[in-house]
């Protein structure tokens, strides 16, 4: 527990030594809207790149994304995105600038080539083929959306793999997190906070702890969304709650089940989990299978013919 504490201290002062732009501009093309960008180029990426790439335009416009979704969790997850609820979709889209939109244009038209090509919608292993992934620098036990907190000593926890005390609890039932050691959380639903934490194999766990439980207030106030979407297997697959370490098998999924995909994370080596619900013997449980493993719909450009006014 000490080396993890001295752990965390390395980062933070790390994070404290960085230029402000390292983390006030993590973005994918940090010059998509200073040049355009080529064809050639674009070839050399996979498809669901292209999709970070056009909506990262919107996105400094302060775009709205749909609640939920791969795109509203992951730019929320970054510190220069200004949400601005008040600009409605076409005002958005207005605001771009003329290289910011033949840049869109661009990205559209290799994209609809690559979906007639059968072109890789994820980087296939081995492949050459660069990825959104490539630019979420790594890091120790890192997590899309989580963050560490602070809570009061002495305290063991229940933690329950979906929000509620009749879901699934690993460890025989028995799992718990205790606020002595390092606890990262990503936000609440229902009362609820998502965290993860070190297990006493040297694995993480995610699961869920009930707030009212705590003692003191956490400074975390993100409410989680996420897409429940119904989503069919489409090969054998393991469900874990620790896609940071262990990898350790909650249960398997057959091909041609179904389950809710809620969102997609990576973790620190830059691997893409995709995070679901399911049941086991009758319990609600939630868990981590590795991105490709589900026929989780697509996301393309939006046709946003006629929208560009400058």
């Amino acid at each position: 527990m000490k080396k993890l504490c001295q752990l965390l201290c390395l980062m933070l002062i790390a994070a404290l030594l960085l230029p402000a732009t390292a983390l006030g501009d993590q973005q994918y093309f940090l010059d998509s809207d200073k040049r355009e960008i080529t064809e050639e180029e674009l070839w050399q990426w996979d498809r669901e790149s292209l999709g970070f790439m056009f909506n990262e335009i919107f996105a400094r416009h302060g775009f709205t994304f749909d609640v939920g979704g791969k795109f509203y969790n992951w730019f929320n997850s970054q510190p220069w995105y200004q949400q601005t609820p008040k600009v409605s979709d076409q005002e958005a889209y207005r605001l771009t600038t003329r290289l910011e939109w033949k840049n869109y244009e661009t990205i559209k038209k290799v994209t609809n080539e690559m979906v007639a090509a059968g072109h890789p919608y994820r980087r296939p292993a081995g492949s050459k083929l660069k990825s959104w992934i490539d630019f979420q620098p790594p890091g120790n036990w890192s997590l899309t959306g989580f963050e560490y907190v602070k809570t009061s000593g002495n305290q063991s926890l229940p933690v329950y793999s979906a929000p509620s005390t009749a879901a699934w609890r690993g460890a025989n039932g028995k799992a718990s997190v205790s606020t002595n050691g390092a606890v990262w959380a990503a936000g609440w639903e229902n009362g609820w906070l998502l965290v993860f934490y070190e297990v006493n194999n040297g694995g993480l766990r995610v699961g869920y702890v009930d707030g009212t439980a705590l003692r003191n207030k956490i400074s975390l106030n993100t409410q989680l969304t996420f897409a429940r979407t119904p989503v069919s297997v489409m090969e054998n697959c393991s469900l874990t709650d620790d896609p940071l370490q262990s990898g350790t098998t909650i249960t398997r999924l057959g091909a041609g089940s179904t389950v809710t995909y809620l969102t997609t994370v990576t973790n620190q080596n830059g691997v893409v989990w995709d995070y679901v619900e399911t049941t086991v013997n009758g319990q609600a449980v939630r868990g981590y299978v590795r991105a490709g493993s589900l026929d989780v719909p697509t996301e393309e450009a939006p046709d946003l013919s006629g929208y560009y006014n400058n």
